[in-house]
């Protein structure tokens, strides 16, 4: 397997996909900021997990391998993003057949963590941005205490 970790800041989630995915498996672990992505490349080194490639992305492009990845990962950052409907475009193309995005984000509300409430999505906005670029609902699960998990497929590709 592939996985992609959007916004994987300090790469917390890591070290966990890589022992998931195994040796043959890559780990890609994407940020805008370089300093976090050289972080993640030295995190990587010292945890001895040699499948996990750091990528400094753009705003407006995770820049990943098309039709790469089973698994594109995207937890407390699509809120940051701006033109989300259009990034959806491009995660599509970076998904193998069969490939999901899986979305966690803070829930729309007032709870002890996480952004400020102007800065949180709704899972039901979330839902409403994927279903307007065109993508499925694939499941979800309440077991987070503070925020939503979700998952979807991209459109059928035309044949």
């Amino acid at each position: 397997m592939w996985v992609a970790d959007i916004g994987a800041g300090t790469g917390y989630f890591e070290r966990h996909f890589a022992g998931a995915v195994g040796p043959e498996g890559r780990v890609y672990a994407v940020d805008v900021e370089p300093n976090l992505v050289e972080h993640i490349g030295k995190r990587a080194h010292e945890e001895n997990t040699p499948n996990v490639i750091a990528l400094l992305a753009d705003h407006d492009d995770p820049k990943l391998p098309a039709g790469s990845f089973d698994v594109i990962f995207i937890c407390d950052t699509w809120h940051h993003l701006g033109d989300r409907v259009d990034y959806l475009a491009r995660l599509a193309a970076a998904l193998k057949e069969g490939g999901k995005v899986a979305v966690v984000d803070f829930r729309k509300e007032e709870i002890p963590v996480g952004p400020a409430m102007d800065h949180k999505l709704s899972k039901q906005q979330v839902a409403a941005e994927f279903e307007e670029a065109g993508w499925l609902p694939a499941g979800e699960s309440d077991i987070l205490p503070y925020q939503y998990f979700l998952m979807f497929t991209p459109p059928a590709k035309a044949g």
